[in-house]
């Protein structure tokens, strides 16, 4: 039957893409619940019905005035790769997310550039990743946290001012304009990040399977005026873990076309690689 869903699953992410399978619960992104100062979580409905699970957008929001973040890898410690919860409860977090994708032929290694100044996990930079989170600047005057464009600013350029750096793919640039990914038929589970003009720094999940190109057209649509948006990880692998002020959520992926059709995931899966967020004393 694995052959059946396949096809049904292209023929619908067809469907939606050319008669667009409206969602008729019209998404209101203006409502925020603060769970701490300087951090905000809500939920949506996707504008387009995904035909597996709840078909939710997942979004949380930080002034990154008030955290501080850090990069965590296991081949810095004991090499071995945890889930969410034991990344939190080793270093006491209050946010825990993939740091990019994670090489399945070296379980250790980020696919793309991953370091700080005390630990570099892959120092090689890939070329078709045209993006990279930063955290730690150097300058006082900049975000703890960032997204940068590799397309609208050299590696070279930027590669001294920030303690910590996790490179990924583009969604949106530096500009707001949208990139076009060429895995047209692949629709899985996601987290991505990306910012907003005033800085403030998004994660943005979905557990039901949507292409990356939907997931781009979605944030587009968001009256947040994102850019530099970039793509952390999808399917099972996708942890998003938020403790903080009592409130607790828990965001795991699953489903992957063709390769994980399935959304009876409900574990955190052992991660390698994540970057961490605290509260500010």
């Amino acid at each position: 039957m694995k052959w059946y869903k396949s096809v049904l699953f292209v023929f619908n992410g067809v469907f939606n893409l050319v008669f667009g399978q409206i969602n008729s619960d019209v998404p209101n992104y203006s409502n925020w619940t603060e769970l701490t100062k300087g951090m905000e979580y809500r939920e949506v409905n996707a504008p387009i019905k995904s035909i597996i699970g709840d078909s939710k957008l997942c979004m949380l929001r930080m002034d990154p005035k008030y955290f501080e973040y850090d990069i965590h890898s296991a081949t810095q410690y004991d090499k071995k790769s945890r889930n969410a919860y034991d990344w939190a409860d080793t270093f006491r977090l209050n946010v825990v997310f993939n740091a990019s994708m994670y090489d399945l032929s070296t379980p250790l290694k980020s696919k793309g550039y991953l370091g700080t100044k005390e630990h570099v996990n892959n120092g090689v930079i890939r070329e078709n990743y045209r993006s990279m989170i930063a955290i730690g600047p150097k300058d006082s005057s900049e975000q703890n946290i960032q997204v940068l464009d590799l397309g609208c600013e050299t590696w070279l350029s930027r590669k001294d001012d920030f303690d910590g750096y996790a490179q990924g793919l583009r969604m949106i640039n530096c500009d707001g304009v949208a990139m076009a990914w060429n895995r047209r038929n692949q629709s899985c589970s996601m987290l991505v990040a990306a910012q907003d003009s005033k800085g403030w720094f998004y994660l943005i999940f979905c557990r039901s399977p949507y292409t990356h190109n939907e997931m781009i057209r979605f944030m587009k649509d968001m009256p947040y005026h994102l850019t530099n948006a970039i793509y952390l990880e999808g399917g099972p692998e996708t942890s998003l873990l938020i403790d903080v002020n009592g409130h607790c959520i828990e965001k795991v992926g699953s489903w992957v076309s063709s390769s994980y059709e399935r959304d009876d995931n409900n574990n955190f899966w052992k991660l390698p690689n994540v970057i961490g967020v605290k509260k500010k004393n």
